[in-house]
């Protein structure tokens, strides 16, 4: 079979939702590491979707740029989209509890990633990192929490997905 007859429709649904997804989660994670920003117990949940789809995009590109089976690779992209819509509704669920439309988890401990064990730094630290809340959010950008962005960021990035799925067959 030659390379033209190979079905690369999906190529760039797959290639896009792989970028996308690492541009959002890195960006939650420079928000962490450069900003200071202790993610809470809900924002680290809402990173799985993302930590699992990541390779499967990617096996979905791969798929689709080395002529694998077109069902193989439309159900790698289906999977990423049933990802995303579950990050969309964790999202969901937590910028509801911020907004105080329902009671957010009993519990909504991480550890303090990045505090020193050195005493000396120990009131340096603590003044520059954001303590977790689930229930209030640490930072809005027009008016929307890293909860509503990811609520946002998840369901571009399934439409996306689920486009690929549907897209037609290069003939």
């Amino acid at each position: 079979m030659s390379l033209a007859l190979k079905d690369r429709s999906t190529l760039p649904f797959a290639l896009l939702l792989a970028l996308g997804m690492t541009a959002t989660v890195g960006g939650a994670l420079g928000f962490e590491h450069i900003g200071g920003y202790i993610p809470c117990a809900l924002c680290l949940l809402q990173r799985l979707p993302y930590y699992y789809g990541i390779p499967v995009a990617v096996l979905a590109a791969l798929s689709a740029a080395l002529g694998g089976p077109s069902w193989l690779t439309r159900l790698l992209l289906l999977v990423v989209g049933v990802m995303m819509l579950v990050g969309a509704g964790l999202g969901v669920y937590h910028a509801g509890a911020e907004w105080g439309f329902w009671e957010g988890p009993a519990t909504c401990a991480t550890t303090a990633q990045g505090i020193s064990q050195n005493a000396g730094d120990l009131l340096g630290d603590l003044d520059a990192k954001k303590p977790p809340s689930c229930t209030e959010a640490s930072l809005r950008v027009l008016g929307l929490s890293f909860a509503g962005w990811n609520v946002i960021a998840s369901l571009i990035l399934a439409a996306i997905a689920f486009a690929g799925v549907r897209a037609k067959k290069a003939s």
